[in-house]
């Protein structure tokens, strides 16, 4: 298992309220499940393992507290594959606009 030490860079989640606790005003669908958070921040605690309850100072100085997730988060999203159509508009783009229409 991984140990996080004290100063790491780790990812955090907490429940905020449960179904019981959210505002009678919000849609049913949304009554029906707790407001989580995720949040990243510098870890307080001497040292901790994954799902062991910590506390972080997020970047901007809050400190909060919640389970351990990740040490070291990074974001692994991408913008899906390459598409080969595109990989010229910027040239043919370019290329119309410098040979396009001159003032005479």
């Amino acid at each position: 298992m991984s140990c996080a030490k004290k100063g790491d860079w780790v990812r955090i989640y907490n429940v905020i309220l449960e179904p019981s606790e959210r505002a009678p005003q919000v849609p049913e669908d949304t009554k029906k499940v707790p407001l989580e958070m995720w949040d990243k921040g510098f870890l307080i605690n001497e040292e901790a393992e994954i799902g062991d309850v910590v506390e972080v100072e997020t970047y901007i100085g809050r400190k909060i507290k919640g389970k351990l997730l990740e040490i070291n988060p990074y974001y692994d999203h991408s913008y899906g594959k390459c598409v080969p159509e595109l990989l010229y508009v910027g040239r043919q783009l370019r290329s119309l606009l410098e040979g396009g229409a001159k003032d005479e």
